[in-house]
């Protein structure tokens, strides 16, 4: 029963990733606040008004948009400091904290937009918010962190590889039937495995494995970050921001920690109350961003 008890926490130095990741947030709002306006105004000039996905047209036309260019350089920003603040602390305590963009995009778009939020998309973003605020108080209290295997790696990069060629069989098919929340959950699932193949890579370095297969591992995750930034952008010109972010920093996370915990045992020593509690905040988080994709205003315009 004591052995259930015990707690181990962060230390200083891993606790200086998560100011770090919360700057990250900010920026990785603006940037896809920045990034939503270049998609609709491209959508808007040369979309056919199917939604089916944007065309390389249009992709080549957002390189030519400033506003989508300058949320760009920002979402750049929100990945080098995420990337610093997984050097500093574990996985599964940093990557959730990237749900204060959704605040910030919310406040920002509902603005912009010039709609208020009613107060069924305020529950449905204090639930992702309050899911995602419980996963990280609990993670930061239990989570350990270990030199990552050559072993851990290829298994990642496995799964990775059969998620890849699911999304693109789905999205080659299913392409014309395809919502924002499809698009979100797809982006979401890849860069989780993304943001989980940085922390690998990052780690091999720090403990001096970098070899072949870490170099493999780079290929592949600046080939899924692509893949996902993809997804995004339809996702941009399907769905309002917050939704996207929404999306993003619940699923995006959510996926990064099972990795975590099942492949890389960053809760292997976490106490069974904490399990728990992962469990139920990732719940709560999860029914937040698909109440928040039925009752957002913008999803009935």
């Amino acid at each position: 029963m004591i052995g259930q008890l015990e707690v181990v926490t962060l230390t200083p130095y891993q606790a200086l990733g998560i100011p770090i990741a919360l700057l990250g947030g900010v920026f990785l709002a603006l940037g896809a606040q920045f990034q939503h306006r270049g998609v609709h105004k491209v959508e808007d000039r040369l979309g056919s008004g199917q939604k089916a996905g944007l065309s390389i047209a249009q992709v080549r036309a957002l390189l030519m948009r400033p506003s989508w260019v300058v949320g760009t350089v920002m979402l750049g920003l929100a990945i080098v400091l995420q990337l610093v603040s997984l050097v500093f602390a574990p996985l599964i305590v940093v990557q959730p904290l990237g749900v204060i963009a959704l605040v910030i995009t919310a406040v920002v778009n509902a603005r912009i937009s010039r709609l208020k939020l009613d107060h069924k998309s305020i529950v449905a973003i204090a639930l992702c918010v309050g899911g995602i605020g419980l996963f990280v108080t609990v993670a930061a209290l239990t989570a350990t962190e270990r030199p990552i295997t050559a072993g851990q790696l290829t298994t990642i990069l496995a799964i990775l590889a059969g998620v890849i060629v699911v999304y693109s069989i789905v999205f080659v098919v299913l392409r014309r039937r395809m919502r924002a929340v499809s698009y979100i959950i797809a982006a979401g699932v890849i860069y989780g495995f993304v943001a989980t193949l940085a922390k690998v890579v990052l780690n091999r370095l720090v403990n001096g494995n970098f070899e072949g297969l870490t170099l493999f591992a780079v290929a592949i995750l600046i080939g899924g970050t692509a893949l996902g930034a993809y997804f995004v952008q339809n996702a941009y010109a399907v769905g309002s921001p917050d939704l996207v972010i929404a999306g993003l920093t619940v699923i995006d996370p959510m996926v990064a920690v099972a990795i975590g915990v099942i492949v890389l045992g960053e809760a292997a020593t976490a106490p069974l109350w904490a399990s728990a509690l992962f469990v139920s905040a990732a719940v709560t988080a999860i029914i937040g961003v698909f109440r928040l994709a039925k009752h957002h205003p913008q999803t009935h315009r």
